[in-house]
């Protein structure tokens, strides 16, 4: 009995070890509780970057619709750069065309205290990215939502990212930060198309992982990458 019960109680500590392992949470910038997973490297480092160069204007396109809840699905970034950006004096904009994702959206960005920070504009991206007058220090690329199996919304996909960088483009000072999300999917991800027009026209890869994050040739980097 004394070993089945020495057995039970080491597989729980197995299993639970695992799980905190596996766990990666952004703490203490966020709640231990919320785990980052796959995103949270890129991240950190997107973060260490925008305090860097001193970031104040920030452009998501694609909402995060479920705020800190889809932490582990969708990264939740609205959030995470929102609250990085109350910190830093810094604006954050947000596109999405659904509007139910913008509701989603506002109303966990009001319950975060953020409403001040992150302005949410109901919008396809291409328009509002072709009318953005501002210079921009961080471009997040995550909307227009990637299949594992449909190849023509993959192309779809891809497309609508390149499209969106080079609306942009004009307004992406030497030391703009880009970060792609779903890049690590089924025939490239959102990032295929962009990241090889971007890498033709003088940016470089920092980092790549399941996102993949971008400077200027000329970017100084603090540290070693």
């Amino acid at each position: 009995m004394d070993i089945l019960l020495y057995v039970v109680a080491l597989g729980v500590v197995a299993f639970f070890t695992g799980k905190f392992i596996k766990h990666k949470s952004l703490y203490p910038f966020m709640p231990f509780k919320y785990d980052f997973r796959k995103r949270r490297d890129t991240f950190l480092k997107t973060m260490e970057l925008m305090e860097q160069i001193n970031a104040k204007v920030i452009i998501e396109t694609g909402t995060s619709r479920e705020g800190l809840k889809g932490a582990k699905s969708n990264g939740a970034a609205t959030i995470v750069f929102g609250k990085w950006a109350k910190e830093h004096g810094a604006v954050l904009h947000s596109v999405d065309i659904n509007s139910e994702s913008i509701a989603n959206s506002s109303a966990e960005v009001e319950r975060q205290g953020l409403q001040d920070t992150v302005t949410l504009h109901h919008s396809d991206s291409l328009d509002f990215l072709k009318d953005f007058a501002q210079p921009v220090d961080m471009l997040y690329l995550d909307s227009y939502d990637y299949s594992s199996h449909d190849v023509e919304i993959q192309r779809k996909s891809q497309e609508h990212h390149l499209e969106e960088f080079k609306r942009i483009a004009d307004q992406l000072h030497e030391n703009t930060i880009v970060l792609i999300d779903d890049c690590d999917l089924p025939n490239g991800g959102k990032g295929k198309l962009v990241i090889a027009y971007m890498l033709e026209h003088g940016w470089k890869i920092v980092m790549e992982s399941y996102q993949v994050l971008l400077v200027r040739n000329n970017f100084a980097l603090d540290k070693a990458v």
